[in-house]
């Protein structure tokens, strides 16, 4: 996502507030001969204050915390309490009230709720529930941490270094092509949500084993075997399964994309990067 071409964001620069207050006093600090003082025309003059006052404006708007050097108690509880804890609760609600509207008044007689077997099957739905939830935790994320870092709100991380081999530069916007369309244009959104669809589901597919596996184990102990599948009663094993899917992988997929964030932002900060991350 980059700094000034992130279409979420107005464009600004990532100067820091000591650039800006350096600047005013390297330029009264330069040797200025009287005659040609003098002489300066009063529209330079009313255009170095409207630079200064732009670049001040820029700093305002943005308000980056240095790169941490190790884990703060701050980040710790920012990551994983905030993040972590909290994505759980609304994930495992949310699944919850998703589950009861799905199945609660299912006619069990004519669309039986069963493990594999369609119309309802709760593999299938265990399956689905890992992706589309990467990708919406994924994109809540990009925004409400983007937000936080540029308001102030928490630390980037700075003790990570940089990875070397090419995929994962890749996948942390590390080399990234040079832009070709205009800000905020159509195609520069295209562009935009394409690179973080494909990291979200770069991480669901990492996730499936951990999460889609042990649900279907869960599911196998928790239904009734009656002949070609397991059979389950509209109330209360797909609500209970759901919720618990969906706060453990809100859990455990929230606190590495909020790392994510928070570490690439800690590496645009120290190499005054201009951009980050679009591809």
């Amino acid at each position: 996502m980059p700094w000034a071409t992130n279409p979420l964001f107005k464009p600004a620069s990532a100067r820091s507030a000591t650039d800006v207050e350096a600047a005013p006093s390297a330029a009264a600090a330069e040797p200025i001969a009287g005659a040609e003082a003098e002489a300066a025309p009063t529209d330079d003059a009313n255009s170095s204050r409207s630079t200064r006052q732009e670049i001040t404006d820029q700093v305002v708007e943005y308000e980056f915390k240095e790169p941490t050097t190790k884990f703060t108690a701050h980040q710790i509880f920012y990551i994983f309490i905030l993040d972590g804890i909290g994505a759980m609760i609304v994930s495992g609600g949310i699944n919850f009230a998703i589950a009861y509207a799905m199945y609660a008044t299912q006619d069990v007689v004519t669309r039986p709720i069963r493990l594999f077997m369609f119309p309802n099957t709760l593999a299938g739905d265990s399956a689905v529930t890992v992706i589309i939830q990467c990708l919406i935790t994924w994109h809540i994320e990009l925004f409400l941490v983007n937000r936080d870092l540029r308001k102030g709100g928490v630390h980037s991380i700075g003790f990570i270094p940089e990875p070397k081999g090419r995929f994962m530069r890749w996948f942390m916007f590390l080399d990234r092509p040079e832009q070709t369309h205009a800000v905020r244009s159509f195609v520069h959104w295209l562009s935009f949500l394409r690179s973080q669809i494909i990291r979200a589901l770069l991480i669901a597919v990492a996730f499936f084993p951990l999460i889609w596996g042990p649900s279907i184990g869960f599911l196998v102990l928790s239904g009734r075997w009656e002949g070609d599948d397991w059979y389950y009663d509209r109330v209360w094993a797909p609500q209970i399964f759901k919720l618990i899917q969906g706060g453990v992988l809100g859990l455990l997929t929230t606190p590495p994309m909020v790392i994510f964030w928070l570490t690439r932002c800690g590496w645009a900060l120290k190499n005054n990067e201009e951009h980050y991350g679009e591809q």
